[in-house]
């Protein structure tokens, strides 16, 4: 079975895709804020999701209530799972990245970007918008459009048991003024697209993390983006009420979606084999 879940405030409800029935399957209740991100796990076992409750949950698929809470003290805009399937990452309004264990459920690392830029929160931090990460590299942006780059395999111990990570990059993905809204590391772990109010999406090489691409024919905001799988092609989500497809070896789009009354905020894209 193959299964879709939408996020509300405060409840997750999961749909069977292949149900002729429009009424969801299963409601998941547990979260008191609006869900901001989810996810599934690789083999669709459980599903993990952030909250502006200051949460992240995890969720046994067979049961309406979580099956475990980390409380990140702090409204969290973004979670993503550590391809090894071990480790969730949360970004949060309080500026704080967070490594949680899933086999011991704790933090292993707490992580506070150095930003230069004007505060949003109480502790006079950058709220994180955004995180991601891949076998060897783990992003944060903020909403300011600063990007914070480690190795989460360079870790050393520190003294009270936790790790200490290593800053690894640090650069602006797009200029003073302009907000971030989304940032995506590739399948294949060459590229990381950044999403902006400035109307473009932004490809920047992990190599060396400079800029490759800027792709600019939205009129307005693009709020999300997702790869291919073969991470040659990347779709993206505008408030100009389009999608569009794009061909990264040329940087040229290939197909335009308008069917949409309204703003497109987010988009998936499944053109896997599996």
């Amino acid at each position: 079975k193959q299964y879709l879940a939408a996020g509300g405030n405060p409840h997750i409800r999961l749909f069977e895709i292949n149900n002729a029935s429009n009424q969801s399957i299963l409601t998941l209740e547990g979260h008191t804020g609006n869900v901001t991100s989810l996810g599934f796990q690789r083999n669709g076992r459980y599903l993990y999701s952030s909250s502006e409750d200051g949460t992240v949950k995890l969720w046994d698929l067979r049961s309406p209530t979580y099956s475990r809470s980390f409380d990140s003290k702090g409204a969290v805009n973004s979670v993503a799972l550590h391809p090894n399937q071990a480790q969730i990452i949360s970004g949060d309004q309080n500026g704080s990245v967070k490594l949680w264990d899933l086999g011991s459920s704790k933090c292993i690392n707490d992580l506070i970007p150095e930003s230069h830029s004007s505060s949003t929160s109480s502790q006079g931090r950058v709220a994180i918008q955004s995180v991601d990460v891949s076998n060897d590299t783990l992003i944060a942006a903020n909403n300011h459009a600063e990007v914070f780059v480690w190795n989460p395999n360079d870790a050393s111990k520190t003294e009270n048991g936790g790790e200490a990570i290593r800053p690894k990059a640090k650069f602006r993905a797009h200029s003073f003024g302009a907000y971030l809204l989304h940032a995506k590391i590739s399948p294949d772990g060459r590229s990381l697209v950044t999403t902006s109010s400035d109307k473009t999406a932004r490809l920047f090489d992990t190599t060396n993390w400079q800029l490759t691409q800027t792709l600019s024919q939205h009129s307005k905001w693009v709020w999300d983006a997702v790869f291919s799988a073969d991470s040659s092609y990347l779709v993206t989500a505008s408030s100009d009420k389009t999608a569009r497809l794009w061909n990264l070896r040329s940087g040229a789009p290939v197909r335009q979606y308008t069917d949409h009354e309204f703003a497109v905020t987010c988009v998936a894209l499944n053109d896997s084999s599996t």
